[in-house]
Order: structure tokens, then C-alpha cells, then sequence
């Protein structure tokens, strides 16, 4: 039983990701927390006016969430209809991070999705403010669905790794788990600062192979160019359709994101995404 978190905004892009994950987890018995944060910067008038007079308006805004919550849920089992998937409903009044992290820990999470961007989020902006939060803040796997990004099967999904990166078996189950699901072929980038052949890589290309010894898997590597190019040209010229990396240094993290500082070049990620920590 897989335990899935889906933060929302009830934008567009947030319910087309949790679309996504009841696709994605079709046929798998999966326990989803839908959480909706309120932040107390958002207070309006409208919360104001709205709250009884025996209702404090941090209740009143917990209670209209919870229940757009409980019919978001209604119409999700309207279109999904099956015995497999269970659903929570959290309405929470904190900072974003602070209650993605304690659900985390309380609800045993194995997977945050979420879409790139919010109901704010500016077209340009490569992901949303929650999701780089988040991805930077919680020790959890987070897997990003692009804006508008409908499902499909993965066939080639792609590992990239920093030249500073080494493989570690415990570290990318859920990467694991996707390629099993799906049977699909492995592509590792490796982006490198120069040519140079290291021993740590040398290891890390044989147990990769070894790992995913049941499947069809390939190594690359791009040397000097910024990362954002790099993945983004290998995505379209491969055909990939699911993206995945682990991070340990927020260094890298910045430049997978948002590329040097002399091209300004950002990375708008055109697949999933799934972003794992050491």
C-alpha cells in the first residue's frame, strides 16, 4: 500500500497532476492525501465577512476548504471507480513546507506529486514557489507534472546525474519502481565538466548496469554544457517521456532548475519530473 501525497491549490494545473497520479498509480493500492494549505497572508475580506460570529476565521477558512476538499474527492471517485485507492482529505492553516513535512512523518509519505506551477504561478517561471519549496525543504520523493502534461505510458526515462553524483541502489527505489511498472528502457546523462573517466564512474556505470539488468539501458554524457540545455536537447532528441534525478547539493539543484548565470536559460521541464535526495 503506497501512501501519496497531492498538494492543491484547485488551480487547473494542480487537479490535472492529481489526474496524472490516479492514472499513474492505476491498479496499485494507494492511500492519497489531498492537502490544501491556507496561508494567513491570504486572509481577505470575503474570509472575514464570512466567518460566524462563533466561528473564528481560522476555523471558517478550514471548514471552506475541507469541504471543496470533500467535493473534489466526490467528483475524483465520480471518474476513477475502484476498490484500490482510498482518499484523506487535510485541510491544514500553516506554512506550506511545515505541513508537507509533518504529514510526511505522521502519514508515513512515500511520494509527493505535484504540478510545476500554481494558480499563481507566471507562465515563465520554470516551477511554483510550493513545488521548489518543497523539493528543496522536504526529504521526500517529489515527482513534478508539467502544466497541461496529460498521462501516458513511460517507454524511455532518463537519470540524470551531475559529475558529482554516485549511484546508490537505496537511494532511487522510486525511480526503480517506475521502470518495472512500465518496462522501460534506462538512459543515463551524465553531465560532466570535462572527459575525464573517474573510477566512482566507472563503478556507477557497472552497477547500474547490473541493477537494471532486466532492461534495455544506456549510458551518455554531455561535457560543458550548462545543464539545463543538456537535459532539456536530450529529452526531445531521445524521445523521453518521464525525467528523474537525486540531489544532495542545492548547488546543483539551482543550476538543473535555472542554468548559469551568463545564459539565464531556464530548464521548463516538458515531462514528468521525479526528484530524489540523498
Amino acid at each position: 500500500m503506497k501512501n501519496i501525497l497531492l498538494p492543491t491549490d484547485f488551480s487547473k494545473n494542480s487537479i490535472n497532476a492529481i489526474h496524472y497520479a490516479l492514472k499513474f498509480f492505476k491498479n496499485q493500492e494507494c492511500n492519497f492525501y489531498i492537502l490544501h494549505v491556507h496561508k494567513s497572508s491570504e486572509y481577505i475580506t470575503d474570509d472575514l465577512l464570512a466567518s460566524p460570529a462563533d466561528t473564528s476565521v481560522h476555523d471558517s477558512i478550514v471548514q471552506k476548504s475541507q469541504k471543496k476538499l470533500s467535493n473534489l474527492v466526490h467528483k475524483l471517485k465520480g471518474v476513477f471507480i475502484t476498490d484500490n485507492f482510498s482518499f484523506e482529505t487535510i485541510a491544514d492553516y500553516d506554512s506550506f513546507t511545515d505541513s508537507v513535512n509533518q504529514i510526511v512523518r505522521t502519514k508515513n509519505i512515500d511520494l509527493i506529486l505535484m504540478g510545476s506551477n500554481g494558480a499563481t504561478g507566471a507562465k515563465e517561471k520554470i516551477f511554483g514557489s510550493n513545488t521548489i519549496k518543497v523539493i528543496r525543504k522536504v526529504d521526500c520523493p517529489v515527482l513534478v507534472i508539467p502544466e497541461g502534461f496529460k498521462y501516458q505510458p513511460v517507454t524511455s526515462a532518463l537519470l540524470v546525474m551531475d559529475h558529482g553524483d554516485h549511484f546508490e541502489e537505496t537511494k532511487i527505489t522510486p525511480f526503480t519502481e517506475v521502470i518495472m511498472k512500465h518496462k522501460a528502457n534506462v538512459r543515463v546523462l551524465k553531465v560532466k565538466e570535462d572527459d575525464t573517466i573517474t573510477i566512482t564512474e566507472y563503478n556507477d556505470k557497472k552497477n547500474i548496469s547490473r541493477y537494471f539488468k532486466d532492461y534495455e539501458v544506456s549510458f551518455h554524457s554531455i561535457i560543458n554544457i550548462p545543464t539545463p540545455i543538456a537535459v532539456n536537447s536530450f529529452v526531445q532528441i531521445m524521445n523521453i517521456d518521464f525525467t528523474a534525478t537525486f540531489i544532495e547539493r542545492e548547488t546543483f539543484l539551482d543550476r538543473f532548475l535555472s542554468g548559469s548565470d551568463i545564459t539565464k536559460i531556464s530548464y521548463k521541464t516538458t515531462v514528468p519530473l521525479l526528484v530524489m535526495h540523498y
